[in-house]
């Protein structure tokens, strides 16, 4: 068993449990930070200024409703626009090496999957697809966007600040300004295919979370404070069963008294000393 060490910047020790295989990656938003992609709550965090919407809210009020898809409707070509960094690029790696079980990420960026990573469970759904509360069926974002451009075509307000749901700041009078568009099959709302604030994860998507940490030799931690439950009851129920828990973070993080070891540093320049080191260790890759 590995000693605890906050503040570690030692990578070898995460190498050496990661070159075992078998390994549950969990992200959090700390690893699309490099990509432009705010976090939440680390020192710069937008929790600090800005209130994420809540599922009761966006389903209460179609001025809540509107105020979103407006703010959203200018954050979304943002966050497409976002291009994977050098750690999503190193956790692609290190599955198309053998080394990963499953990735698990509590991201909505899709960013993952654009470096290259299959199979990415994303616990939290992905702000590329939308879903209809009334009759359930899902859609591209891109035909939203179309949709919504022509809707408002004298609609010229311009993005700022993004946050990491994919909205932007807007005042009120702006948004006042948007028109909202229906489901095409119901006319019904429209959301986004993402846990809201609020929200439950689906019952399916979290029986399959704990699967993939129940048949791991380790899970691995990445940039993720762990405050949110949907997240840190994975981390919890692997300490419980005795399985190692590897943070790599930049601050303290709620998982930390469960954690076998944790490293403090940068997310890309972290992966990227991991893969180098696994692949000093065996060579050249044969997948």
């Amino acid at each position: 068993m590995l000693a605890l060490e906050p503040g570690a910047t030692d990578i070898g020790p995460v190498a050496q449990t990661v070159a075992a295989g078998r390994v549950v990656v969990l992200s959090g938003a700390g690893i699309s930070t490099e990509s432009g992609i705010p976090d939440y709550r680390g020192e710069t965090g937008s929790l600090r200024t800005h209130t994420p919407m809540t599922y009761g809210d966006f389903t209460a009020s179609e001025a809540a409703r509107r105020r979103y898809w407006a703010r959203s409707h200018l954050g979304w070509r943002t966050i497409a626009r976002a291009a994977p960094n050098d750690g999503h690029r190193a956790v692609a790696a290190l599955q198309a090496r053998g080394h990963l079980r499953g990735i698990i990420t509590q991201n909505v960026d899709g960013l993952h999957q654009a470096a290259g990573a299959r199979d990415v469970i994303e616990l939290h759904g992905n702000l590329d697809r939308v879903i209809c509360l009334g009759c359930g069926t899902t859609s591209a974002r891109e035909v939203l966007d179309r949709r919504l451009r022509a809707a408002n075509q004298a609609f010229t307000a311009e993005a700022t600040r993004i946050n990491p749901d994919g909205d932007v700041e807007l005042p009120e009078d702006v948004v006042r300004t948007f028109t909202v568009v229906p489901c095409t099959v119901c006319g019904g709302v429209l959301k986004p295919d993402v846990v809201f604030f609020g929200e439950n994860v689906p019952r399916s998507r979290v029986e399959r979370c704990y699967r993939l940490i129940e048949d791991a030799n380790a899970v691995l931690v990445l940039g993720s404070s762990l405050t949110v439950m949907s997240g840190f009851r994975f981390v919890r129920h692997a300490a419980k069963a005795g399985t190692p828990v590897l943070i790599v973070n930049q601050g303290l993080t709620r998982g930390d008294p469960y954690a076998t070891y944790r490293v403090d540093l940068p997310l890309g320049r972290a992966l990227t000393a991991l893969t180098e080191l696994l692949e000093e260790a065996s060579g050249p890759s044969h997948a």
